[in-house]
């Protein structure tokens, strides 16, 4: 069995060097939208992967029905129609599109911003978007315009027909669950003060069980008597319910899947795992920082990935995407999936803007005297913040993405279209290490450069004016699977950002590195023996 999502080489060190994995890598990109097929089997929506998967509940296996660069672009939810017919909303192409069972996809319906639920009922097809101001509607399956049930809606997500033939589906933007009949007409309210409910389906009994994306909770409601119950407490991150029969699954965005086997009694059919990861950063105490974009997370070399934070917290600045550490303990600089800088301090549960407003902003650093440098990846501009301005320190850059700042306060730049490492001099970029493929993440440690190579999956170093240049570690797990073309992946409405992916590398104390390894889902050690 494949216990990775990621099957490229195993990973080779230098002499004088060797590899560990901190936590164990993820068999999904995530996991969003579930839905079961006439096979029995479960099919699992991945956004981060543009990718959909079969999972054999009971042997664990899992099969890829489109992968990575085909034809369906981060699917969201997904549900099937009584032919074998596949329907997926494509969250950040705002669009719904059909795969047949023979492999061929098809747009059954655009101009759908945050597409998001799906569902099909008597012949009916049934879709809804996950924004402020979203609207539910009856699609057509041969070209027609769509039919709106209902509109300014605060953000429905995954919904489904209950047996009284009315629309049930989650409110996120008012913490309810409402129902609509399908002819349209006034929401009624069903139920309030959730855990900031993200699916409602309905098992054999006609009882509603719903995800609690902030909470963690399943709960089980009766939509007549208005009774509910705890199934279970799986933690912040929930996305969505299926059933086989009688049984009950539930995904979580971090690329999990669990089956719920009595209330309080759980199995794991996928373990949890990170959906990337994108920046690390290592703090005084040695700890590291891991940004996974909806998730924060605190990892301490030889224990266990602790949540930080998430976008559904208090004081959570958003997508979280580059890192470095802050001044204070506890404190972390972060660029968010919306442009904007922000000292983040999760155990508070708040965060202090820095500036607003940047076109996909990537890794950053903090100079010795404060000043946060970073890199707007879609200008081309390198920028630094201090004392509530901002000043343009290079321009015309190739697709800039990771940052380091030396002892001297000289700046770094990983430009990743160009394949090089260049200085910043005077406004002018010099070149320190060229020839590369797709730089991303830069660090320093001991007077010397580390990058990361996603495309030749490579970690490199020289010194600082670019000799001594040597592989310290290749086949690594990260970026796209050889021979993969990702299709690019657009903003969520308000909420994220294009999701364009950054493999770190931060460097401890002690010369360990610590790389994003974002094509499995781990967070690497290379540490010098």
């Amino acid at each position: 069995m494949q216990l990775s999502r990621y099957a490229g080489s195993p990973v080779r060190t230098a002499e004088g060097w060797r590899f560990e994995r901190l936590t164990q890598p993820s068999r999904l990109y995530g996991a969003n939208g579930l839905t079961t097929g006439a096979d029995g089997r479960i099919y699992v929506a991945q956004v981060g992967g543009s990718q959909v998967s079969a999972i054999d509940v009971d042997s664990g296996a899992i099969e890829v029905i489109s992968a990575m660069g085909g034809d369906i672009v981060a699917p969201d939810d997904l549900v099937f129609d009584e032919a074998g017919n596949l329907y997926l909303t494509e969250i950040t192409e705002g669009r719904v599109c059909m795969r047949t069972p023979k492999g061929e996809v098809r747009i059954v319906q655009g101009d759908m911003p945050v597409a998001n639920p799906i569902t099909w009922h008597q012949g009916r097809l049934f879709a809804g978007e996950c924004r402020v101001g979203a609207r539910i509607m009856e699609l057509s399956l041969d070209g027609g315009a769509p039919r709106v049930i209902l509109d300014n809606v605060p953000m429905a997500n995954a919904f489904q027909v209950g047996p009284d033939g009315k629309l049930y589906f989650p409110v996120m933007g008012t913490n309810e669950i409402w129902r609509v009949d399908l002819a349209g007409g006034a929401p009624e309210v069903v139920a309030g003060d959730l855990g900031v409910p993200d699916s409602v389906k309905f098992d054999s009994k006609g009882r509603i069980v719903t995800t609690q994306v902030a909470s963690g909770q399943v709960l089980r409601i009766d939509p007549v008597s208005g009774t509910r119950e705890t199934l279970a407490d799986l933690g912040p991150g929930l996305d969505n319910v299926t059933f086989i029969g009688e049984r009950i699954f539930v995904s979580s965005i971090p690329g999990e899947i669990t089956e719920i086997l009595a209330p309080g009694k759980t199995r794991s059919v996928v373990p949890r795992s990170l959906q990337w990861p994108l920046g690390l950063a290592v703090g005084g105490d040695g700890g590291l920082f891991v940004c996974d974009g909806t998730f924060g997370y605190s990892l301490v070399p030889g224990g266990a990935l602790t949540l930080a934070g998430m976008i559904f917290y208090p004081g959570c600045p958003g997508y979280m995407r580059g890192v470095a550490a802050g001044a204070q303990a506890g404190e972390w600089v972060i660029t968010t999936g919306l442009g904007s800088v922000a000292r983040y301090r999760p155990a508070l549960g708040e965060s202090d803007f820095l500036c607003h407003g940047y076109d996909q902003l990537m890794g950053l650093d903090v100079a010795p005297g404060g000043a946060v440098v970073f890199a707007e990846y879609g200008t081309g501009r390198v920028l630094s913040a201090e004392n509530g301005s901002e000043t343009e320190l290079a321009s015309g850059l190739d697709k800039p993405m990771g940052v380091a700042v030396a002892s001297d306060g000289s700046v770094f730049v990983a430009e990743a279209g160009a394949g090089r490492v260049v200085k910043l001099s005077g406004g002018r970029a010099e070149t320190v290490i060229d020839g590369l493929q797709r730089p991303e993440g830069l660090a320093i440690s001991g007077g010397r450069l580390f990058l990361v190579d996603t495309l030749a999956k490579t970690l490199v170093a020289c010194d600082l004016s670019g000799g001594g240049r040597e592989v310290i570690a290749s086949s690594l797990p990260v970026g796209a699977p050889v021979g993969v073309l990702p299709k690019f992946l657009g903003p969520i409405g308000d909420m994220a950002g294009p999701m364009i992916n950054f493999a770190s590398v931060a460097a401890g104390s002690d010369g360990t590195l610590y790389v994003s390894g974002d094509a499995e889902g781990s967070v690497i050690a290379i540490r010098s023996a």
